[in-house]
Formats: structure tokens, sequence, C-alpha cells
């Protein structure tokens, strides 16, 4: 993988520190051995050093208190420094987790590219990811509910990431426990991925309770991270679902519900028409490059299209149907708006059997850069883990 360890274990003035570039080296090398790192990583955890938290020197009876992390140093193409840094602490409303697994999203290499930088600014370096899974080492003051030695799934911060890391501080009303049915890699897998899929299925009116209409729903990109979730999640809410993916993954979205799968490649799949001549009360579009009117004519009176990939155009459609009082709408979904109900939800799916994390690939920490460049490709058919080496 692009990029090199920067073992600072001993004297941090060692040779071995010599073969570091300069602009890393400096951080590398402040006050105290990887402080200056953690500082600028945004000044807390991962995000910010520092040895206060009284677990740190427990660790450090078994453990050096460095840890590995992949860290991006600029923006533009991934560029990955393999560092070592400080074991970050828990602050309030806080816990430290081993992590045992992280999952990529588009998110995080858009943030990392710098397309994002106006809602998602970054102080470099960062530590990229933000949905992992875990053992809580450590709690904050004023955490209730969550003790050290508990399976967890959590989203980390979204300005601060850190999930690409042996250890990382997660907000504790983010982080909720994992029953020790769902492992690692599918708990992992939830909180972005499916959290949207969730959020863009109840903004069409989906309920998942039993007292919801059964709409009709079109998936894009179904084989993908979100629209696998979104699939399955439809079906919880007794929708009929169309959707479309490539030729080899038409069987897996089937398999999961789907009551319609076209290719989208084919004539047929491209016009996005429901084979059973059904209007869309929703669509949920995980993919570019289909613009709001090829939706238009396919929609009910009042369907909506919830766009979780918008651009520019379609920001500015969506603006011209809220003054127009539009019926038909299409809606932009910018950020995730995820809270630990919606968190507890979907891992209770998983523990139940109701919700299937698909798994493309996994990787090592030490090849993350792999598993980035794999989710840039966007060929990936599900979730692409993460696996920290214990």
């Amino acid at each position: 993988m692009e990029g090199w360890w920067v073992w600072t274990r001993g004297n941090p003035w060692s040779a071995a520190a010599s073969t570091v570039p300069p602009a890393l080296r400096r951080l590398l090398l402040g006050r105290h051995r990887g402080a200056t790192f953690g500082r600028r990583m945004g000044g807390r955890g991962f995000a910010g050093g520092g040895l206060s938290s009284p677990v740190v020197f427990l660790l450090g009876c078994f453990r050096s208190t460095l840890i590995r992390v992949a860290a991006v140093t600029k923006y533009g193409l991934w560029r990955c420094e393999h560092v070592e840094v400080p074991v970050p602490s828990a602050k309030k409303n806080e816990v430290l987790l081993k992590l045992q697994a992280a999952t990529v999203n588009p998110l995080d290499w858009k943030i990392q590219k710098g397309d994002l930088r106006p809602l998602l600014p970054r102080r470099l370096p960062f530590i990229p990811v933000t949905d992992v899974a875990g053992v809580i080492v450590d709690v904050g003051p004023g955490v209730n509910g969550l003790t050290a030695g508990d399976q967890v799934v959590a989203k980390l911060n979204s300005l601060n990431g850190g999930g690409l890391a042996e250890y990382a501080v997660a907000p504790a009303n983010l982080t909720v426990k994992r029953p020790a049915k769902v492992s690692a890699a599918e708990g992992a897998g939830l909180p972005i991925a499916a959290g949207t899929a969730l959020q863009a299925l109840r903004s069409i009116g989906a309920k998942f309770d039993g007292t919801g209409k059964p709409l009709n729903v079109l998936i894009t990109a179904a084989s993908g991270g979100v629209g696998l979730y979104a699939v399955q999640l439809a079906k919880l809410a007794n929708l009929h679902v169309t959707a479309t993916c490539g030729a080899r993954n038409m069987d897996l979205v089937k398999s999961l519900g789907a009551d319609e799968v076209m290719d989208y490649r084919t004539p047929e799949g491209a016009t996005l028409q429901s084979p059973s001549g059904r209007k869309y009360d929703g669509v949920v579009h995980c993919t570019v490059g289909v613009s709001w009117s090829s939706f238009q004519l396919l929609l009910s009176d009042a369907g909506r299209v919830i766009d979780i990939t918008p651009n520019l155009s379609a920001i500015l459609t969506y603006v011209l149907h809220r003054v127009t009082f539009s019926k038909k709408r299409l809606v932009p979904q910018l950020l995730l708006s995820l809270n630990k109900a919606d968190l507890e939800f979907l891992v209770g799916l998983l523990e139940e059997g109701k919700l299937k994390t698909v798994i493309d690939s996994r990787f090592p920490l030490s090849d993350a850069g792999k598993a980035w460049q794999s989710s840039i490709d966007g060929h990936a058919t599900g979730k692409i883990v993460v696996e920290m080496e214990s």
C-alpha cells in the first residue's frame, strides 16, 4: 500500500525516524511523542492525542501506548501515511473503543478528495472513516448504559473520523451494544449505509410498525452498500420493490426480497419503468448520471425521488419544486441524521435475521488503501470492510 509505517515505540529521534518525510516528521517529533500529531488531528482522540486517560496506563502494561493508524495528509488522490500515534482518551460523553472492523463509504473518500470541504471541513492530517465496531475499553464522564468490555457498533464524529485505526473515540449517543450473533464486520456496515437507506425510505412514507401504506418504490444501484440495505428495509415496510443493478447481481437482489429486478445496462432497465407498469410512490436513487426528467413520468401524483448522491443540478431542482409547490418532488439527501434509536433498531434487525450485511471484501488495516480504491472504483457488491489485526 502506498505510504509507509513509522515506528516510534522507542526514541523518536532514532535513525528509523529519519526515513519519515519532513512534514510528517515535524508532526511526530513534537514536544510529546506523537502529541503534536494528535493535536493536528483535531485536538481530540485520534483527533486528539494525549495520554491522560487511566486506561492508557493499563494498556501500556501489556502493549505500547502508541497505536497504528492510516492517516490522510492532503486532499486529492489517496496518499496514506501509516503512522503510530498515542492512544486517544475518552472525554465527557465519549467511549474509547478497541476497533475490530470498519467500513469504507463513498462519503469518506469524497471528504478526502476535498469534494465536501464546504460541508465537512477537515484539518489535515486526519484519520478517515466513521463506521466501526469494536469493544469498549474506557468510558468518559457522563456515559450511562455502556461499560468497559461491551461489544458495540458505533458511528464516529463525522468531522473527526478516526476509523482506520486500532483505537478510536466514539460519541456515546451513537454507540450501541452489539449482540453476540452480530459479527464486528456485519455491525460496522450499518451506520451510514443502512442509516441512509432507512432515512430515505422514511422520507417517502415507509413505516416499520405495520401501519404503512403498500407503496411502490424504485431502488437504483440496488447491489451497492446503501441499495442492498434499502431493498431489505423496504420489504420489511411491506413495500413493492423494483430494483436496478448489474446482471451479475440480479439473483442476489432478488434473493433479498426485490419483487422486480432489472439490468440497468439493457434498454428495458435503462428506462427505469416498472415491468408491471406500476407508478413509483418513491425512488431511492443511489447512483449518478440520471436526471430528474428520467423519473418524472414514472412517479405517482405525489411521488418523491430521494437522491442520496445529489449534485448542484439536483439541489436547484429541489429548490424549484419547493417554490412551485410541486407534488412530485426531487429531494436531495445531503447529510445523514442518525440517532441512537435508529442504530439500535438496525442492529436489532441484524440480530433477528431480518436484515443482512452483504460483505463484498475484507482487508487488513495494513491494506486500507486497497479497500479505499475498491470503494472508489464503484463495483463493490455490498460493503467493503477493513479489519484490525489483533
